[in-house]
């Protein structure tokens, strides 16, 4: 069989990442399921990094907006809060609509749902694995958003180990999506990781429409929402960009990331809203197993920027840092929260389905080892309020910050 250039590129480009992975002596995040068992929760103020249990008493803190340096403390430009479902333009130029602001999972207090002025998430990542832990964390969103409220999901990439889906009425869609989450009665929002365009983790497929299928899902489930490649609404006091690292991370075999840099830098300078919110998959800073951007795998002798990330970091350091007020990703298994750095907040909640531990040394507010789990988001005009939470539904920490 004859191989297109773009084919050949793809086979040259997972040949040179193996080498590289092989002659660091380490390898990708595949599709097992990473280390077990009940984490010890760290907590940390100013860079130190103190033991704590993990309970509700010992592991939250308040912060206030301008502690850490980050772009939550700062003064904020505040908009006209989005009162309808909002429109949002994504790189094809297609239209979609958020989730509708009146109509979220109430819970215990009832603003969610029926204030447009707040508004109340959760986000998770790296869960598509089918496995217990996956389900034993969906069900501790089910109780979670019973009690609390939830208006949407966010899945931070690797929906689907450890190839992707091959389309639409791949039977994964089933057992890794519609079954763990079948309790959950809220629009789901996802993003693309490296797993879900195919090679095994690498990231380049033979097969290039891998993420199309996940955009293509969207009409044929009540839940799953990707309405295209990267993409934005707003509700409330806040406006959410979701965007595809993985096509960052490959520039340019999964095509050239400038269209997303210009339309996320531009967009991001351009908004009102009280708080910016981004999600992807790749961390920009992270203390988990891949590291930094820019020293991914701890290799950056190896000049390799599909390998080490230099591509995520210059494109966030263009159109992210000091624009986004939060970034949260996956892409290491566990349960981050850092000091702000570059002008924003940023979160690892990778721990969906599976746990690994936290060798980087990254100062941090919060972070849980071997622990899975995710993160409740409440955003209330001018004060935005995070608490992890373990499968268990146990509060691992809380923090609020405040314009």
């Amino acid at each position: 069989m004859r191989m297109t250039v773009n084919q050949a590129s793809r086979a040259l480009y997972a040949a040179c990442v193996s080498a590289a992975l092989s002659a660091a002596s380490c390898s990708d995040d595949g599709g097992g399921e990473g280390t077990q068992g009940a984490g010890t929760a760290q907590t940390g103020g100013n860079g130190s990094s103190g033991e704590a249990t993990g309970t509700a008493s010992n592991g939250s803190a308040t912060g206030d907006a301008s502690s850490g340096g980050g772009s939550g403390g700062g003064s904020t430009t505040t908009g006209t809060p989005t009162t309808t479902g909002p429109v949002t333009t994504g790189p094809s130029g297609t239209t979609t609509t958020g989730p509708d602001p009146t109509a979220g999972s109430s819970g215990g207090d009832t603003t969610t749902g029926g204030d447009a002025q707040v508004v109340r998430f959760v986000v998770l990542g790296d869960t598509g694995e089918g496995n217990e832990d996956q389900y034993s964390v969906a069900q501790a969103i089910v109780e979670i958003c019973a009690q609390r409220g939830c208006d949407f999901g966010v899945l931070t990439g690797d929906n689907f180990y450890d190839s992707g889906v091959s389309g639409v009425d791949d039977p994964q869609w089933q057992s890794k999506f519609e079954d763990p989450y079948m309790d959950i009665e809220f629009p789901i929002y996802a993003v693309l990781g490296n797993h879900d365009y195919g090679g095994g983790g690498i990231g380049v497929d033979f097969d290039g429409d891998k993420p199309i299928y996940q955009v293509e899902y969207t009409q044929l489930s009540e839940k799953w929402r990707m309405p295209d490649l990267y993409y934005s609404f707003k509700q409330g006091s806040a406006e959410f960009w979701f965007l595809d690292t993985n096509q960052v991370m490959t520039d340019p075999l999964n095509g050239s990331s400038d269209p997303q840099k210009d339309w996320l830098g531009s967009g991001a300078t351009a908004s009102a809203a009280t708080w910016k919110f981004a999600f992807g998959h790749h961390p920009y800073i992270s203390n988990g197993d891949h590291g930094n951007a820019g020293s991914y795998e701890n290799i950056e002798a190896i000049p390799l920027p599909f390998v080490t990330g230099e591509n995520v970091k210059e494109f966030m350091d263009e159109a992210l840092c000091g624009k986004i007020d939060v970034y949260i990703s996956g892409h290491d298994h566990n349960l981050q929260w850092l000091e702000p750095t570059c002008g924003t907040e940023f979160i690892v909640s990778g721990a969906g389905s599976k746990s690994e531990g936290l060798p980087g040394d990254n100062p941090v507010y919060f972070q849980a080892p071997s622990m899975e789990g995710f993160i409740w988001v409440e955003v209330a005009g001018d004060s935005f309020t995070g608490v992890f939470y373990d499968k268990t539904a146990k509060e691992l920490y809380s923090k609020t910050l405040t314009k």
